[in-house]
């Protein structure tokens, strides 16, 4: 050959190299993903032993290797596949019983950077590593299942002849009251009136539920107490008759002015007869089979910290004392079988022993005293594994207060673990969901927790963004509002304390018993109920922003959890005027209606149960990002600005390519919204959309 042509071709190869090299250290970011998913780690909830395969997600023909990093290993994944615009690197590993922490090392030419949780960054983070957790399984069934919470006393009344009557009994130092006005407004201190909802009323609403689109309902505490909220537990082994059944109904009520609950003999009729006790627990069982009936889950709450000063272990009240087939409690007498069941501080004053400890120092929330007592260790695990199995057969325990029971740390992971395996035994298929608030890492390591109330990664950032509230509607942050990059960071942070089967299953709420209605947050005003008073929650309200926050809700990593009523349009302060009473008759049917497409919506697409998640775009009070697998890519956009806005989402990041068209789903707006099907063409790889004021809209790929 001649070497003026060989040179030639030399050079031409050379810039042909260099070219090469140089598109390839154009690194593209936006398109590298992995994440916990089926789709990217299978199996995604491996066993002891079981080979695991890894893949990565790259731009197609943009980067020189990939390895996973995990322990001391460095192992290089394999380009496995191409689809679309991308490549797919993978590798297989071997598991044991000790979790694996992971990361990605990418290089492309001269650029080099590492992924994890929180994505693309320049120098490995191993706080925000991927995890894989051996033997921990989340139940199939909660995953991106629909929630829905009741608070008995506020739901529906069938059964009048269960009612608390005024006067039954006296508590924290009045007689209880009963509202004869469904439609009241809770009074200031509400606890100790009731407006008389009960298990009967749930039974005869099942069917609403169920239209509804509802998969779980989760229930306030149901079992004997004093108070309307029941989480002062005064026998953890009954329903209470007030909510249950009363077969047995006898005795006297208290006399005017008398606050002596030995005297209130219909009250101790009420809560001790076991035929009143037995038949209560009956109707919870009819209420579990006709639930399952339909295809529903129950999950009960346990509150398990402390229980209540009416509780027969102690018995402030004296309810017990006297009562056959009953044992001294431990305030009554020094050598009560429950003596150990709490702590007391002064050992000469039984009897009437009132120097117990009380949680938060509550005298009537006496904290329970597992350390000193195996006892009542054994009584509650046998409660927890009681109410999930036959005959009952409840489906799991939302655990109040979780992180306070106990009096260390330690202890309080040494029992949640004996409470998990105590429940699984019972059930393998029961959840274990706890109330936390902060970082529940050290709870999800597959020993002790399924999953939480989904507070940090969910309620708070989304309340943050939309309306500037704090979830009480204690404080208004107009820094936050509207602010996209606070929304993606905090959402990015908190989610990846999650390993991805607990974020699956976590309880994504609006609104709860313990905090503001959300539609009250959207009139971005301060104050609680005792100072600026009931009506003060329903003004200026914005059902466009709500629906907003359902729209996200709905499309959102984890399990939706709807409060009683929001889907009504009920609104309310904080405790205890979140804890209105549904308002049968009164309903914003087209809320409702709202509610149900949009959970149809949910359900009708796998990749908002289960499919990966990735953020989009970020603007000020503008949000979009898409949920996706293999076979199926939805955008969800939300703009939250007072004025249309024209936006490209570059869907391509979520497998949508050029030439692809995409359907919109739903469109809310200020004034309703429409589930007209609209087609969208994909050009330069993104989706053009003009959004109107306050709205959210969905879109799916249409094959």
């Amino acid at each position: 050959m001649d070497i003026k042509v060989r040179l030639k071709q030399m050079t031409k190869t050379g810039k042909m190299q260099m070219y090469m090299m140089s598109m390839r250290s154009a690194l593209n970011t936006k398109a590298l993903f992995s994440d916990g998913t089926e789709e990217f780690v299978s199996p995604a909830q491996p066993m002891p032993g079981d080979k695991v395969n890894i893949r990565f997600r790259t731009l197609k023909n943009n980067v020189d290797h990939v390895y996973l990093l995990y322990g001391e290993e460095c192992q290089e994944l394999v380009l496995k596949s191409s689809m679309g615009s991308f490549d797919y690197y993978a590798t297989e590993i071997t598991v044991g019983e000790e979790m694996i922490s992971y990361c990605f090392r990418i290089i492309s030419g001269k650029v080099e950077c590492y992924y994890n949780q929180r994505g693309s960054m320049r120098n490995r983070e191993p706080y925000y590593d991927f995890r894989l957790l051996p033997g921990y399984k989340t139940p199939d069934w909660a995953k991106g299942a629909v929630f829905y919470q009741i608070f008995v006393d506020r739901f529906y009344n069938s059964d009048t002849g269960n009612d608390p009557l005024d006067n039954e009994y006296a508590y924290i130092g009045e007689g209880i009251s009963q509202v004869k006005d469904w439609m009241k407004y809770p009074a200031a201190m509400g606890v100790r009136e009731f407006y008389g909802g009960d298990l009967q009323g749930v039974i005869d609403k099942l069917d609403y539920l169920k239209s509804l689109g509802v998969d779980v309902i989760y229930f306030n505490p149901l079992f004997v107490s004093p108070s309307n909220h029941k989480y002062d537990i005064q026998d953890y082994d009954y329903i209470d008759p007030h909510i249950g059944r009363i077969v047995k109904d006898e005795g006297e009520l208290l006399a005017p002015g008398d606050r002596d609950n030995t005297h209130a003999s219909r009250y101790i009729m009420r809560v001790t007869n076991k035929e009143n006790l037995e038949a209560s627990n009956e109707l919870f069982r009819e209420l579990v089979e006709e639930a399952h009936r339909r295809g529903m889950k129950v999950i009960l709450d346990g509150v398990f910290n402390h229980c209540g000063s009416f509780n027969k272990w102690l018995d402030r009240e004296r309810i017990y004392e006297n009562e056959e087939g009953y044992a001294k409690g431990a305030y009554v007498a020094a050598d009560s079988p429950y003596r150990k069941f709490f702590q007391f501080n002064d050992p000469n004053r039984w009897p009437y022993n009132t120097s117990y400890d009380g949680w938060w120092g509550h005298d009537t929330l006496p904290k329970l005293n597992y350390e000193e007592s195996e006892e009542l260790v054994q009584d509650i695990l046998r409660v927890a594994a009681k109410w999930v199995s036959a005959p009952y057969n409840a489906d799991g325990w939302r655990l109040d207060v979780a992180a306070d029971l106990g009096h260390s740390s330690e202890y309080n992971h040494e029992f949640w673990k004996k409470f998990r395996a105590a429940v699984k035994e019972a059930n393998p298929e029961a959840i274990v969901l706890a109330e936390h608030y902060g970082d529940p890492w050290s709870w999800l390591h597959g020993k002790e927790w399924d999953t939480v109330m989904n507070y940090d990664a969910f309620m708070e950032p989304v309340t943050w963004f939309l309306t500037g509230m704090e979830k009480h509607s204690d404080e208004f942050r107009g820094d936050l509002l509207g602010n996209s990059e606070s929304f993606f960071s905090a959402m990015s942070h908190h989610m990846s304390r999650f390993p991805t089967p607990s974020l699956q299953v976590a309880m994504n709420e609006l609104s709860n018993h313990d905090h503001s209605r959300f539609l009250t947050r959207t009139n971005r005003r301060v104050g609680r109920v005792a100072g600026l008073g009931p009506e003060a929650a329903n003004q200026n309200i914005n059902k466009g922003t709500f629906r907003e926050a359902v729209v996200i809700q709905m499309t959102w990593p984890g399990a939706p959890t709807i409060y009683y009523g929001d889907e009504a349009g009920l609104c309310g302060w904080t405790d205890p005027d979140n804890r209105r009473s549904y308002p049968w008759k009164h309903e914003d049917m087209e809320l409702i209606e709202f509610h149900r497409d949009m959970i149809q919506i949910h359900k009708e697409n796998r990749a908002l149960m289960c499919g990966s998640y990735k953020a989009l775009l970020g603007m000020h009070k503008v949000i979009a990002y898409g949920r996706f697998t293999w076979d199926s890519q939805i955008a969800v956009v939300i703009n939250n600005n007072y004025e249309e806005m024209e936006l490209e989402i570059p869907v391509w990041e979520i497998g949508v390519e050029n030439g692809s068209l995409m359907e919109q789903l739903i469109l809310t707006t200020e004034a309703g919204y429409n589930i007209g099907r609209m087609v969208y063409s994909i050009e330069n790889r993104v989706l053009k959309v003009t959004l109107p004021p306050v709205s959210a809209a969905v879109y799916r790929k249409k094959f």
